[in-house]
């Protein structure tokens, strides 16, 4: 195995663009994707250097392990646009760092507009225009979110309680869909895209 040491609503109008070809209102999806996953993973690694300054190391890693897994779905986002000829310039990304615990609800509150409203709509869309790379990234985007939450709700219970030295010291990630690990020993295969447990990635 390899080892490798804010809600963002206004980009959901994308999904509102009156379509004008057979793939637009999945191409303005994917920058959409593009867009809200590039900036999370900037986000994310800020918010663990925060964590790790204010001494919470474990969180630390939880943070760069998403945006490790956030990396992964903006590349996915940005392979699907070209190969459909399409270019994109990425803004520069605009977040705010506050505390841990309040960068934790910001992250939950992201990854639930992602899985509740946002990739749904998404995979709809790529459903009925027929594209096939959308639909994986979407689906695979979609269902890691819904554990990262969980992840993030575990870490923000164990400040409040003062358990933070109990959370995982390390992750591992499916490096072709960004899925996320926080076993020890995690399944085989990833149940997501069925990469062999080999090639994930351990983040620490």
């Amino acid at each position: 195995m390899k080892k490798l040491i804010s809600f963002i609503p206004v980009l959901f109008l994308m999904t509102g663009l009156v379509a004008q070809g057979p793939n637009d209102k999945t191409i303005a999806n994917l920058k959409a994707e593009l867009q809200i996953e590039s900036t999370s993973y900037a986000k994310l690694v800020a918010f663990a250097a925060k964590a790790k300054e204010e001494g919470y190391p474990q969180i630390a890693t939880l943070f760069n392990a998403t945006a490790q897994s956030e990396s992964i779905h903006s590349r996915h986002a940005q392979s699907a646009l070209e190969k459909m000829g399409i270019d994109m310039d990425i803004m520069k990304p605009e977040f705010t760092v506050k505390s841990t615990a309040e960068n934790l609800q910001d992250a939950i509150n992201e990854e639930n507009a992602k899985a509740t409203n946002m990739y749904p709509g998404y995979i709809t869309s790529a459903k009925a225009e027929n594209v096939i790379d959308a639909i994986k990234t979407f689906t695979w985007a979609s269902n890691t979110e819904k554990k990262h939450i969980e992840f993030y709700k575990t870490a923000l219970a164990a400040i409040k309680d003062k358990k933070v030295a109990d959370l995982p010291a390390f992750y591992w990630i499916c490096p072709k869909c960004g899925n996320t690990f926080n076993e020890a020993t995690p399944s085989e295969k990833c149940p997501f895209c069925y990469t062999p447990r080999e090639k994930y990635v351990k983040v620490m």
